[in-house]
């Protein structure tokens, strides 16, 4: 786990191997990172992809082989991603312990060594 920059709950993995199903996309990688923007600065991101990149650091959990660039892994070192159901649908949650500030709609944020360029909300 020394090498794995996010955590990726049961509930969460489960629903990105349907979301894989339903989009044609099984055996691809899930590509998590981050990308200036939003509100606070910071926003994340998360998809399918094809092929790792050389400075990629690359995991599996739960059957999902992960690729983070290398920029984003030290924002993201830590992070857990899970997946919750609701009554009013179910959504993936971030808990990033990097973090030190996020905007009230909740998309976006900042940590104390990358600012990002904020945008209006």
């Amino acid at each position: 786990m020394e090498n794995e920059v996010v955590i990726l709950s049961e509930a969460a993995a489960l629903q990105i191997k349907e979301m894989m199903k339903h989009n044609e996309e099984e055996g691809s990688l899930l590509r998590v990172g981050v990308k200036g923007g939003g509100c606070s600065g910071l926003s994340y991101g998360m998809g399918f992809d094809q092929e790792a990149k050389e400075d990629d650091f690359s995991f599996e959990q739960h059957g999902i082989q992960i690729v983070v660039d290398k920029e984003s892994s030290a924002i993201l070192k830590g992070t857990k991603i899970d997946y919750k159901e609701s009554m009013m649908g179910g959504g993936f949650t971030i808990d990033n312990p990097n973090a030190i500030a996020s905007c009230g709609c909740g998309s976006s944020f900042r940590t104390a060594t990358a600012a990002g360029t904020p945008e209006e909300c």
